[in-house]
């Protein structure tokens, strides 16, 4: 797998990190008066999708959503 220097150094400098990525979708959800229940569903979701889909999926879904 090659990359570029640039992108990598990018990456390294803002290291990824699950809990905090939890974290703002809470604090989101909460912000937006979302229930409880809906935060443990979404919480759910959000597990399984980190363990199915890579960051630059992720990304690039994020890129082309209207969100």
């Amino acid at each position: 797998m090659n990359y570029d220097p640039a992108e990598l150094a990018a990456l390294l400098s803002e290291p990824w990190s699950n809990g905090a990525c939890r974290g703002y979708v809470i604090m989101a959800m909460e912000n937006c008066g979302f229930a409880g229940d809906d935060i443990r569903r979404m919480m759910a979701e959000l597990h399984e999708l980190f363990d199915f889909v890579s960051l630059e999926e992720a990304e690039a879904h994020y890129q082309k959503s209207l969100f």
